[in-house]
């Protein structure tokens, strides 16, 4: 009989593999292996092509609190619109340069992070981590040309309501590629 021989390699996989079944230790893994990945991906706007326009419209979100808004977009008003999820590793992952960046630019543009869950678990979530961004709960259906069923969805519309950015997937929302874009859009 051949004896095998394991490396380090070999068993840091099998460690790395059993870790990913425990629920424990999984989606802090996942959380890492998105925040790697947007270290070296940040998003950029859509050839001019590809862009869609949205008719402007009123989103009605309801606020972290119960209250109820309508938030304007396409209205003059740059928007960072987001959907995502608490149970959502590559939603955790970027949630911190979105974070970065909405403190810093929070007051040049509308911010919407939207999700579907309860908001007592959303309010732990973020009292939890320290956030202090816009988060909303849907009112209404998502417009057409914003829905997918990917989490996280992020889009940058301008202010005449063109989706200039559609991300699916993890992304460094703090790069300077996106301020660059921001600015852009935002010339005050």
């Amino acid at each position: 009989m051949k004896k095998k021989n394991f490396s380090i390699g070999n068993i840091v996989l099998v460690v790395f593999l059993v870790l990913l079944l425990i629920p424990q230790t999984r989606t802090p893994i996942q959380v890492g292996v998105n925040k790697l990945k947007m270290l070296v991906f940040s998003p950029s706007a859509m050839d001019a092509k590809e862009q869609t326009q949205l008719d402007p419209f009123d989103y009605l979100v309801t606020d972290i609190n119960g209250s109820s808004e309508a938030i304007s977009v396409g209205k003059g008003k740059v928007t960072f619109l987001s959907y995502w999820a608490t149970w959502c590793p590559p939603c955790i992952a970027e949630l911190p340069s979105i974070q970065k960046l909405y403190a810093d630019y929070g007051d040049k543009m509308n911010f919407v992070l939207l999700t579907n869950e309860d908001p007592a678990i959303v309010r732990r979530f973020i009292k939890k981590k320290g956030y202090e961004l816009p988060i909303y709960f849907p009112e209404m259906e998502t417009p057409e040309k914003l829905y997918s069923n990917s989490l996280p969805t992020n889009y940058v519309i301008d202010a005449q309501g063109k989706i200039i950015v559609k991300e699916k997937g993890a992304a460094d929302w703090n790069s300077v590629k996106v301020r660059e874009l921001l600015d852009g859009l935002n010339p005050d």
